[in-house]
């Protein structure tokens, strides 16, 4: 599959993305087929932007004395698949053909653990502000490789952080436009 996100290869990597592999993955269920994607946000610390640290944070290198926020996460062991950063700029942590730890505690249309069938997008954001057109122009590109990847990836079956996980996640956040996202993706 080839599109301006890049073409991924029998492993599972895009070749359009930076690459920085998290040890925070393991393999998916045996027979499991990928059939969702999890739209999330995060900023380290929170709403500051450009500071590298959700790379860090997955690559369990953030220096969590550099913030006082990051005292909370010494002990969190998360990933996601991609991040795409305010200006598109796109870095993958774990192959697809593998399990990435961003989901936690999530259910979807009566499945649980939705980290075992899902890729999860990181957008470098907050609850608090708008994303950028780069992002949104990535995250369209993107997720039209993924779905030629994984045909069963419709676009009912990509969702934010909150639809899986609601009353504990609030992510990708009320700023998040789902109708341009639909538009990107010819829906």
């Amino acid at each position: 599959m080839t599109s301006s996100a890049g073409q991924f290869g029998a492993d599972g990597w895009l070749s359009g993305a930076k690459r920085a592999p998290s040890p925070n993955a393991d393999v998916r269920p045996s027979g499991v087929v990928v059939d969702l994607i999890v739209v999330h946000a995060i900023s380290l610390p929170p709403a500051r932007y450009g500071t590298g640290d959700p790379e860090r944070l997955f690559t369990n290198t953030l220096d969590f004395d550099a913030h006082p926020f990051f005292d909370g996460l010494r002990d969190l062991h998360v990933s996601a698949h991609f991040l795409i950063a305010r200006d598109g700029v796109m870095t993958q942590f774990v192959s697809t053909e593998r399990r990435a730890w961003h989901a936690g505690v999530s259910a979807f249309a009566g499945r649980t653990r939705c980290n075992d069938f899902s890729v999860g997008i990181e957008l470098e954001g907050c609850d608090a502000d708008i994303f950028t057109a780069a992002q949104y122009a990535r995250l369209g590109s993107l997720i039209g490789a993924i779905q030629v990847r994984y045909p069963s990836v419709t676009p009912a079956r990509v969702v934010g952080h909150s639809d899986i996980a609601p009353g504990r996640k609030t992510d990708p956040g009320p700023y998040f436009d789902w109708g341009r996202l639909r538009a990107l993706l010819g829906v």
